[in-house]
Formats: C-alpha cells, sequence, structure tokens
C-alpha cells in the first residue's frame, strides 16, 4: 500500500486541479425563455410528468429534460466537459450533493438569493450541502442517508435488539453467522465512491471528521479515524464480513440482504422498497447506523439544483427550481420517484408514514448525518479514500491500520495545498 498509494497522488497532482482557483463568473443573465434540465437518468418515470406540469403553465418558458448516464462518474464528466467549453445549453443542473464545492469554486454556477427559496423548511444537514464558502449555490432538491437493514425475524430468535454499537453489531454478526449460515453485515466495499462514503461513515461514528467544514485542512483525528477503520478491517479478518462484500456496490448489496444472504447490510432508503417483495418480505427492518459507542452518523446523500453560469435564461432557470423545490412537488419525490425529500414536515406526515414506514427512522439519520468532505477537489480525495481503505480490507491480517490512516492523512493534506 505504501507504493500504491504515493503514485496515485503523484497521478492526481500531475493531472492538475481546474478546480483550485475559482473562475471569474459570465455576467449574471436575466434572461427569461426555454430552457433546458440535465440530470441523471430518471429510472422511475416520475420526471416528465412534473415537468409537463411546469410546460402547461409556462409555454413561454418551456423546459427540456437531458438525461444523462446513470452512473455518478459519467453524469460529472458529461457536465464537466460542456461547462468547461462554456457551452449555453445547460440552464439547470441536477448533482450530486458532493458536487457543490468543485463546480462553485470553478465558476460553473451561480449563488443564489436565499431569500427567494424556503431553506427554513428543509432539513437543514440538507441545506448545508448547497452552501460552500457561504453562499447558496444550489437548491436541495432529494436528500439521502444510509440505513441499517436487519433481519428482525433472526434477531427475535436469539433475543437480540437491534444493535446500536459496533460491538453489539459484531457480536450479532457473529452469532447470526454461525446459527444460520447466513453473511453477517455488509455496505458498499468496492473501490469506488461507495467506500469513501462507508469509511465516512465509520470515521464520523467514531467521533472524527475526514476534512473541517471548510475543506481547508484535514480534520482527522487519528486514534479515531484508526478505530473506524478498525471496524470495518477487522470484521473481514473475523469473517462477519463476508469476502465476498469487497466486490459490492449498492445494488449487490441490496440484492444479497433481500435474499437471505445477510443479517445486517448498510444501505440507501430506495433498498427498503424492493426488500419487501423479496424472500425476506416483511421479515426485516430499518434502524440508524450503529456507532463506536452509541448510534452513527450517515454520510448525507441526494441531489442539488443549479443553474448554470453560462445560461443565457437564468431568472427562467431559478423560477424552475423554486417550482421544483415545493412542497407539492416533494410529496410527489417520494410518493412517485421513492426518492427522500427535503422538506422537513413531509417526514411527520401520518399518511406517509404508512406508506413508507421508515421514514421516522431516516429523519433521523438525515438530522445526525453530515455531508461528505467538502472539497473543490472532492475527486482527487474520494481517489486516496477509496485506495487505502480498499488496500486495508484486502489485506486486512497485513497492513496496520494506523499506519494506514496516516499515510491517507499526509496524502489529502497534499490535495487540499493544491486547491
Amino acid at each position: 500500500m505504501r507504493r500504491l498509494l504515493p503514485v496515485a497522488l503523484a497521478a492526481l497532482l500531475a493531472a492538475g486541479c481546474s478546480g483550485a482557483v475559482a473562475q471569474e463568473t459570465p455576467e449574471r443573465s436575466s434572461g427569461t425563455g426555454p430552457i433546458t434540465f440535465v440530470t441523471g437518468r430518471d429510472t422511475t418515470g416520475y420526471l416528465q410528468p412534473l415537468l409537463d406540469r411546469w410546460n402547461e403553465a409556462h409555454p413561454g418558458e418551456r423546459v427540456t429534460l437531458l438525461e444523462l448516464p446513470e452512473a455518478a462518474d459519467e453524469q460529472r464528466a458529461q457536465m464537466v466537459a460542456n461547462l468547461q467549453a462554456k457551452s449555453e445549453r445547460y440552464d439547470v443542473l441536477g448533482l450530486d450533493v458532493v458536487w457543490t464545492a468543485e463546480f462553485a469554486d470553478a465558476g460553473w454556477i451561480v449563488p443564489l438569493d436565499r431569500g427567494m427559496f424556503p431553506l427554513g423548511r428543509f432539513l437543514p444537514p440538507v441545506v448545508d450541502t448547497a452552501v460552500y464558502r457561504g453562499k447558496l449555490w444550489a437548491v436541495p432538491y432529494t436528500s439521502n442517508a444510509g440505513l441499517l437493514y436487519y433481519r428482525k425475524d433472526l434477531l427475535a430468535e436469539q433475543g437480540f435488539k437491534p444493535p446500536t454499537t459496533w460491538a453489539e453489531l459484531r457480536e450479532q454478526a457473529r452469532t447470526l453467522h454461525e446459527e444460520y449460515g447466513v453473511g453477517g453485515y455488509a455496505g458498499q466495499f468496492l473501490a469506488y465512491e461507495g467506500l469513501t462514503v462507508n469509511f465516512a461513515e465509520a470515521v464520523q461514528s467514531a467521533g472524527t471528521d475526514i476534512l473541517s467544514p471548510d475543506g481547508t485542512r484535514v480534520a482527522m483525528d487519528t486514534d479515531r479515524a484508526k478505530a473506524g477503520l478498525d471496524f470495518l478491517t477487522g470484521g473481514v479478518r473475523e469473517g462477519w464480513i463476508p469476502a465476498e462484500a469487497l466486490s459490492f456496490k449498492e445494488e449487490e448489496s441490496r440484492l444479497a440482504f433481500q435474499e437471505g444472504r445477510l443479517a445486517f447490510a448498510r444501505n440507501w432508503p430506495h433498498a427498503y422498497g424492493p426488500a419487501t417483495a423479496s424472500a425476506v418480505g416483511r421479515k426485516f427492518g430499518v434502524t440508524r447506523l450503529p456507532g463506536l459507542n452509541g448510534p452513527g452518523s450517515s454520510s448525507l446523500g441526494g441531489a442539488n439544483l443549479a443553474v448554470s453560469a453560462f445560461s443565457k435564461r437564468q431568472k427562467s432557470a431559478v423560477e424552475f427550481i423554486r417550482y421544483f423545490t415545493g412542497l407539492e412537488n416533494q410529496r410527489r419525490v417520494l410518493t412517485d420517484g421513492s426518492f427522500p425529500p427535503v422538506w422537513a414536515e413531509l417526514y411527520d406526515d401520518p399518511g406517509l408514514i404508512k406508506r413508507f414506514p421508515y421514514l421516522p427512522v431516516l429523519k433521523q439519520s438525515i438530522l445526525s448525518a453530515r455531508p461528505r468532505p467538502a472539497s473543490a477537489n472532492y475527486n482527487q480525495v474520494s481517489l486516496v479514500i477509496a485506495s487505502a481503505v480498499s488496500n486495508a480490507l484486502t489485506h486486512p491480517q497485513e497492513e496496520d491500520d494506523g499506519d494506514i490512516v496516516a499515510s491517507m492523512k499526509g496524502q489529502l493534506s497534499e490535495i487540499i495545498r493544491t486547491q
């Protein structure tokens, strides 16, 4: 690992950091007219009806949906190529919450007037994902937080309550693995963004952060970060995290749980619906992620809506965002798209809770969640983390977790210095 990571870091630094210095933002446009909304592929078909409602009421400002690939990395690549060319093609951008700092720092999106949006009725941590260096650069549209899925039937047979600490999860996962021959616990442990998320959650749940809130320094306490990494590497070493989990992304972990091959799984809320119609049926429950000494902290997911700095119709783009993030549409985001909304009051709606029983737990998970590291060079940060943690999980008997954390801190510091 000591040989691999410096090479990866050198390659990143040699490639340069396009967002290191904020670019000069073009003159703001007050233009109106037809606009284009670019976002990841709509896998549920809920978007177009919402767009149709806007188009019927605004015939002179019709919005056209431009769908990018489902994978976030491919979405980002296409958006960046367009924005670097200063193209006018995109007006409203659907951004992963971790891209806010990068896009703002590069001058690709414009700051927004906080007073135009009901941010006080949104879940507070969700609003934080749209703020960079004191300015609002986007408007929250969907949120997300990790949940612990568990087999409540197996826990009941053993007299267990859902785990709230890593020690309880370890004991229960080992017991259920031995008694029932199922895998104990899995998250998203392949070397990609999902592994960065899982490591960030472990670090937060041990009581520290990867970067400072403003992204200007590495904030990890070495001992606490080591405890978070030990939770993961220890599970692999002891067998209650199965070896196959090292190849899991969201879909693989979802299938493994709903097919009855796991006792516990970390996943997003989207896995809830399919699980109810699967082999585990109603035999599972969800709770908050466990932590070192009590309930842990999830990474925040979701999407924000921003206005392209190169759009010639920014006034229409802002009005569309106001419409699209309104309460009525937020309800449809949940009921028709099955995505977590950003309006706090929807999580307390009895009718919605009856239909989506996980909402109260999800609300608490979001309120206790934290944004992923805020950095204009987030992709580089994520690559270094995922590479280091993947090496640790792949060779849990060979690497010292304290050395891995120390090496990671040094490389992250180098990335931060280039911003």
